[in-house]
């Protein structure tokens, strides 16, 4: 397949052609050429307005279904809406039926995915089942191209078998992932602690529920060495903890989720459970430190943490709705109407090196691996936006900026 890009303004701050407006000719899944009005040379002209392009990007934590929930969401259909959404790659959560832990396991979603443009890079579990018992089989699921290992939006509660799984991963330069969030702690809790939830009456659940665990596990990372992720934090004081073991040189990252970057607990005046997420919806207080967390460095990607939630699990009491919302549709619109595009760029790129993948640069004879948008215009996020099987999401309603055109990955071009 042969291409030329028209009139693209690159967004790359690796790249030396960094905000600039240019021609790219694509060969064969290669930049062959990039400059200033190229001939067309019998390439397939791409062209949109107020063309962006920048590399692909990553989502560090999407949860499908397939197999065993494909009424929530099949592999297919996700990766579909990915690449619509702008992400050339995703790390599949585990979450599935059965629980992704084991060889086989990684195999089967990896065969599922082949042929898409979008690549899918599988999570293997920390534990066996995600029940937090007995550790899985990490090496096995690694050689077989799991990326790293946690259970998702589960806590480990013994501290040992952390410690163990942080060692043991060492030896193949594993990483391993940890939702912090101490159940015990959280007890029955549904919403964030405070104002709101005391205001509507439902069990809150304090930041020290996730504050407590953090400070464990890096104790435990201080101890062990090795790398640690820790993905979508919510808190203020969670992002202090991070900065000070950065400062003392502990090899950790962090994750935020979009919406706790955007959205807050007064969301929840209505009950809608579509605001019903793990970790809560919390303060602007948090909310304003997790973007100065952004800015500074200290929070190192951010994440849509797709969870498509069937509808039966929505439809019903806030106590009992199922905790999730859908984001890859939402994610880079509802990024750019709080922070700067280089920014959200750069955070939507940087998990590629955390997690060990190919970082690819714009540049002549680099592989073709593109997100096109425009970061202009307005809209609001209504349902006709949502491509996903499922309809859970918490920016129904929104005002977004800018839009994603679409992808080109593994030399395939994919638009809305």
């Amino acid at each position: 397949m042969k291409l030329i890009i028209k009139s693209a303004k690159i967004i790359d701050s690796k790249s030396p052609f960094h905000n600039q407006t240019v021609d790219l000719l694509i060969a064969d899944g290669l930049i062959e050429k990039i400059g200033v009005s190229l001939p067309n040379d019998e390439a397939e002209v791409v062209r949109f307005d107020d063309l962006h392009i920048s590399q692909g990007w990553f989502d560090s934590s999407v949860s499908l279904g397939e197999p065993g929930y494909e009424d929530r969401e099949t592999i297919a259909n996700g990766l579909n809406v990915a690449a619509k959404s702008g992400f050339t790659a995703i790390a599949l959560q585990p979450n599935s039926f059965p629980i992704i832990d084991n060889q086989s396991q990684v195999n089967f979603v990896k065969n599922k995915a082949n042929g898409f443009a979008t690549e899918i890079f599988p999570i293997g579990a920390l534990t066996k089942a995600s029940e937090g018992k007995d550790m899985a089989e990490l090496y096995d699921m690694k050689k077989a191209g799991a990326i790293a290992f946690g259970d998702y939006n589960r806590s480990i509660d013994n501290a040992n078998l952390l410690k163990i799984a942080l060692q043991y991963v060492q030896d193949f330069d594993g990483l391993v992932i940890t939702y912090s969030q101490d159940p015990n702690i959280k007890g029955n809790g549904v919403a964030n602690e405070g104002i709101v939830s005391t205001r509507l009456g439902l069990k809150g659940i304090p930041n020290l529920a996730e504050e407590l665990q953090i400070s464990r596990n890096l104790f435990l990372l201080e101890y062990t060495g090795g790398k640690l992720h820790i993905p979508t934090i919510s808190t203020a004081k969670s992002v202090q903890l991070i900065r000070e073991a950065k400062i003392k040189g502990l090899n950790v990252t962090t994750s935020v989720s979009v919406h706790h970057l955007v959205l807050t607990d007064e969301k929840l005046d209505g009950f809608d459970t579509r605001f019903k997420v793990t970790p809560p919806l919390r303060t602007e207080v948090d909310r304003q430190a997790l973007l100065n967390g952004i800015a500074d460095g200290t929070i190192d990607m951010i994440t849509s943490d797709h969870n498509p939630i069937d509808i039966e699990f929505k439809k019903m009491e806030f106590d009992t709705a199922k905790n999730g919302t859908i984001g890859l549709e939402s994610t880079f619109g509802a990024l750019l109407s709080v922070l700067p595009l280089e920014t959200v760029v750069a955070k939507l790129t940087s998990g590629r090196e955390i997690f060990g993948l190919e970082n690819n640069t714009i540049e002549e004879g680099a592989k073709a691996n593109f997100t096109f948008f425009t970061p202009e215009g307005k809209s609001t996020f209504e349902k006709e936006n949502i491509l996903s099987k499922s309809k859970n999401s918490a920016f129904l309603g929104t005002e977004i900026k800018g839009s994603v055109y679409g992808i080109l990955n593994q030399n395939q071009l994919v638009t809305k």
